[in-house]
């Protein structure tokens, strides 16, 4: 009220009087870490959540990734862009904040064991699988060298070594 509102023209920019916008075409924004750039392309499927819709996953489709990063508190950072499909069922406004989760690889219907059970030496995973009848004592294990796939921290894929009917020892407990 009280304003004057001009027209945009050469030498003027105009006075913005309502910004509308398309929600049904939202962008995602965001940034990824550069030990993960280099593993997304152009096409890949992100679930976005949303800060102010609990519970509720979308939908995007990822369709920019910046070929330079940006230096921040010490990490390089690389923008990414992603368009967001949303059901008439949701509103959105624009600015919510949202975080992106990004599958970069799946196994489906593999042998995976607890990582608990995979003993490490060097750059060199074996498991121990038992020998003896599973109530002898004491039990008998054998050392075997296995190769190893893609872990979630908990389980780890293991291609090759063992057959899903062993018994695997885990961790040795030892008395102190």
């Amino acid at each position: 009220i009280g304003t004057s509102v001009i027209n945009a023209n050469s030498f003027n920019e105009g006075t913005t009087v309502a910004t509308v916008a398309d929600m049904s075409n939202i962008i995602f924004r965001g940034n990824i870490d550069e030990t993960e750039v280099g593993r997304l392309h152009p096409g890949m499927h992100i679930n976005l959540s949303i800060g102010a819709i609990q519970g509720v996953k979308l939908p995007a489709t990822l369709e920019y990734i910046s070929p330079k990063g940006q230096n921040s508190n010490g990490a390089i950072l690389f923008e990414i862009k992603a368009a967001a499909h949303i059901p008439d069922s949701i509103t959105i406004r624009a600015g919510y904040s949202a975080n992106a989760e990004i599958e970069l690889d799946r196994r489906v219907q593999v042998l995976a064991v607890q990582e608990a059970a995979i003993h490490f030496e060097g750059d060199s995973p074996f498991v121990y699988p038992l020998t003896s009848a599973a109530d002898a004592q004491p039990q008998s294990f054998e050392r075997r060298s296995v190769n190893v796939g893609m872990s979630d921290g908990l389980y780890i894929e293991v291609q090759e070594g063992i057959t899903n009917d062993m018994k695997l020892r885990g961790n040795e407990k030892t008395e102190e």
